[in-house]
């Protein structure tokens, strides 16, 4: 049990997950980033009730694709988040662009999978209604949770 925004909220919740990875130059350095077992870990500390996710690995073709037609940003972004439904279960499609993982990984001086996991705990936040970019006191909350998250799975502070 932890004490998650003044509620107290059990980290066992069922989790049906779905991984897959694109096929993309690299992908084998995502997969093993990515063991299913941390992949469920990571997820699971940021859910606050039952989830069905499906995480995918894509290409930076796909991942502009993706963000210029639902975002209408023409760019690959880290991160998109599809959320279906919120309660009573979270559903949402995380994709990630394997490519500009890597990349900001690099530029940040982080591994490959402690940027994974920021970055599957921060989808998986916006699945259930949180947003960074709806005014600073909200993303100021959403970092400070992910921060207390990832604190909690062994990975220093992401900012």
């Amino acid at each position: 049990m932890t004490v998650r925004q003044g509620l107290e909220t059990d980290l066992t919740h069922e989790l049906a997950l779905s991984l897959q990875f694109a096929a993309f130059s690299g992908s084998a350095a995502h997969r093993a980033a990515l063991p299913r077992a941390a992949v469920r870990r990571w997820i699971g500390a940021a859910l606050n009730a039952p989830g069905e996710l499906t995480v995918r690995v894509v290409a930076e073709d796909e991942g502009r694709s993706l963000n210029h037609q639902y975002r209408g940003k023409d760019y690959a972004t880290n991160v998109l988040t599809f959320d279906y439904t919120r309660q009573p279960v979270v559903a949402a499609d995380l994709v990630l662009c394997g490519p500009v993982v890597a990349r900001e990984a690099r530029e940040q001086r982080k591994t490959l999978q402690a940027h994974y996991a920021h970055l599957l705990v921060h989808g998986t936040l916006h699945a259930q209604g949180w947003d960074h970019e709806t005014n600073e006191r909200d993303a100021l909350e959403m970092e400070a949770l992910e921060i207390l998250l990832l604190g909690s799975l062994g990975f220093p502070n992401p900012y």
